[in-house]
C-alpha cells in the first residue's frame, strides 16, 4: 500500500500570537553556596522564591538530586512556559533555561528578571549566555 504524504510550509504572511523569548546560559565555573549544586529541596525553594519574584506563575514543579555528591536536575512549570536547570557539582557547570510566552502580555522583563536572578547566585566565572526571541 503506497501511501502519499502531503508536506505544506506556512506563509510567512500567518499572524503569530505566541511569540516569546527564551534565555539559555551555559555557567562555567559556578562559585555559589553548594546547597544549590547538590540538594534538589534547596534548590526548589530558591528557584521557586525566584519565579515568584519575578511575577510568573508556578504551575508545578519537579526536582531530582543525583545521590551523594552528585548534581540537580529540576524543572519548574510556568502558565507562561518553564524554567530548567542542571547542575554539575564536580566541574562547576550549571545549565539554566528559561522560556517564556508571550500570548496575553509580553513577560520579557520577567523573564529576565529570573534569569538574572539565579545567574548571579551561582556566579559564574565564565557564563556563555543565548537570547532567542521565538516566534
Amino acid at each position: 500500500m503506497n501511501t502519499m504524504i502531503t508536506v505544506t510550509s506556512m506563509p510567512s504572511t500567518v499572524k503569530r500570537s505566541a511569540m516569546g523569548l527564551h534565555l539559555i546560559g551555559d555557567l562555567y565555573g559556578c562559585s555559589c553556596d553548594e546547597r544549590l549544586m547538590l540538594d534538589a529541596d534547596f534548590l526548589e525553594t530558591f528557584c521557586k522564591q525566584c519565579v515568584t519574584a519575578a511575577g510568573l506563575t508556578i504551575v508545578g514543579s519537579l526536582f531530582h538530586s543525583f545521590g551523594e555528591g552528585g548534581g540537580v536536575t529540576g524543572v519548574v512549570v510556568l502558565a507562561e512556559s518553564h524554567l530548567s536547570i542542571h547542575t554539575w557539582p564536580e566541574s562547576g557547570y550549571v545549565t539554566l533555561d528559561v522560556y517564556v510566552c508571550n500570548y496575553s502580555s509580553d513577560n520579557r522583563p520577567k523573564a529576565q528578571q529570573l534569569f538574572d536572578s539565579i545567574l548571579e547566585a551561582f556566579n559564574p566565572a565564565d557564563p556563555h549566555l543565548h537570547r532567542v526571541e521565538r516566534a
